[in-house]
């Protein structure tokens, strides 16, 4: 199956972005004096109204892997159709062996979801969604299967546009 992408990527000048760690990892190389560390850092950016992007860094500390992480997300910003609190349909997004459900909810539900996929959700502004997570738990497979999930939400406008024909 293709790839989902974005069709346009958003600016981050004039937002005001919050940026939640979803996971750093420790890695050591041995050499021969011991073990030499380095961390990587999965970043979510958004702006909580629609906005979000993710990103990804490597540094020898964990602050410099964090700033590193933040500044590749902020290059990926994306705006994502929402309606109200929640999403305008159900849907399917999928990389490697993740699979993420999104299935759009009542007002007041409020986000169920796991660690992973609720951080991509909360920094978009989403409020109100189940998700249901199949096969790898791995959080950076499972963030990009919530992105390419994003990607294929179309609002009834956005449709009614690309088929250039009013749906009831």
């Amino acid at each position: 199956m293709a790839r989902h992408e974005f069709r346009d990527l958003v600016s981050p000048e004039g937002l005001t972005l919050t940026e939640t760690v979803v996971k750093i990892n420790r890695c050591a190389a041995v050499v021969k004096g011991g073990r030499r560390f380095s961390f990587s850092c999965l970043v979510t950016v958004g702006d909580q109204a629609g906005v979000v992007g993710f990103g990804f860094g490597k540094a020898k500390q964990v602050p410099n892997a964090v700033e590193k992480s933040v500044k590749d997300g902020r290059k990926r910003l994306v705006r994502i159709p929402m309606v109200g609190t929640s999403i305008p349909h159900e849907v399917m997004g999928r990389y490697g062996a993740s699979r993420v459900m999104l299935i759009p909810a009542a007002p007041g539900t409020g986000v169920i979801a796991g660690s992973a996929v609720r951080a991509v959700l909360e920094s978009a502004g989403i409020r109100d969604i189940l998700t249901k997570a199949y096969g790898s738990n791995n959080p950076i497979n499972l963030v990009q299967a919530t992105f390419d999930g994003l990607a294929q939400l179309r609002t009834r406008r956005m449709t009614e546009k690309l088929r250039g024909v009013k749906i009831r």
